[in-house]
């Protein structure tokens, strides 16, 4: 080949090279802008002021926070009554699992449900699922049908469990103080299951019911009134999440694995990281450990991303 036309084709090459590479690291730059949480963090926490009746159970499951991270925060006895008028500091951060365009979102192991309208969080809620004996099952939903003053038709299973324990056995329960049911249902096209009010508002935050969503009576009637039957959904099971915020904070949560499926191990949040785009060096790996140790619920930020968070091939900790 003529040296000119050599130097000509090395030209093109090259040409063509820094268009790919350009091109490579435009997509690169642009997944690690989409791996950025427009939500990351749900914040409940507050300064609450005590009410007669008020309990350290009664104020964690309002908030959505363990018991004994409220006694550690306020160094209290949690064998000592409250007192009408103190001040208890409620930290109550949850990160927001990656969200849905449209629909509600159930987080079983976070104890979390979660309302998203156009790719943002709306509204998001404490709420008690299925004891380890008597799981919330995971899947898609719709909406088929709301419902106010219900009456609870027992299902055979729960009567037989009553008939078990030594109760009055029940198969119809009307309207009224003593349905578990509360004022407001959700029923979904999952079998069996729904999302409902309670009458025993400290029961919310647990793993309490028998598979069924439970809600506070006052977050039930804001969610009632912002779905309509048709409504699309999903439950699922995410013991731990993480997330990188517009701002480069990287928050990170970690929670029991009730249902001892083995989720949530720091393999596993290795390679969420790696999926969002963060890099491994921007995490404190030795904060993430001791979080998946004592997995509390609660979300701390464990980094910073550098370079906009871009995942690296190499690097951890």
């Amino acid at each position: 080949m003529p040296r000119g036309c050599l130097l000509m084709h090395r030209g093109v090459r090259a040409a063509v090279g820094c268009t790919l590479a350009a091109a490579m690291l435009l997509a690169t730059t642009s997944a690690a802008r989409a791996s950025v949480h427009p939500d990351p963090v749900v914040d409940r926490s507050t300064g609450h002021v005590v009410v007669r009746g008020d309990s350290l159970a009664s104020i964690g499951a309002r908030y959505g926070v363990s018991v004994r991270l409220i006694t550690q925060e306020n160094a209290l006895d949690p064998r000592t009554p409250l007192r009408p008028g103190q001040v208890v500091q409620v930290s109550a951060r949850h990160v927001v699992p990656p969200p849905r365009d449209e629909g509600i979102l159930i987080n079983v192991p976070q104890r979390m449900l979660f309302l998203f309208r156009g790719g943002r969080l709306a509204s998001a809620f404490p709420v008690a699922v299925g004891r380890a004996s008597w799981q919330t099952p995971s899947g898609d939903f719709t909406v088929v049908t709301r419902e106010t003053d219900k009456t609870w038709i027992v299902p055979v299973s729960i009567q037989e469990e009553m008939r078990r324990e030594g109760k009055p056995v029940l198969s119809r329960v009307p309207p009224g103080p003593d349905n578990p049911l509360g004022r407001h249902w959700i029923g979904l096209s999952l079998p069996a299951i729904g999302i409902h009010g309670t009458i025993a508002p400290a029961s919310v935050y647990g793993f309490r019911s028998h598979g069924c969503v439970r809600v506070h009576p006052d977050d039930i009637a804001r969610l009632f009134d912002r779905v309509a039957v048709g409504e699309t959904g999903s439950i699922v099971y995410q013991p731990v999440l993480i997330a990188l915020g517009g701002d480069g904070r990287i928050w990170f949560e970690a929670n029991p694995d009730a249902y001892r499926k083995g989720a949530g191990t720091l393999g596993e949040v290795r390679a969420m990281a790696l999926e969002r785009g963060i890099a491994h060096e921007s995490i404190d790996w030795r904060l993430v450990e001791t979080m998946l140790r004592a997995r509390d619920g609660l979300a701390r930020e464990v980094g910073v991303a550098r370079d906009g968070g871009a995942a690296r091939a190499t690097g951890g900790g």
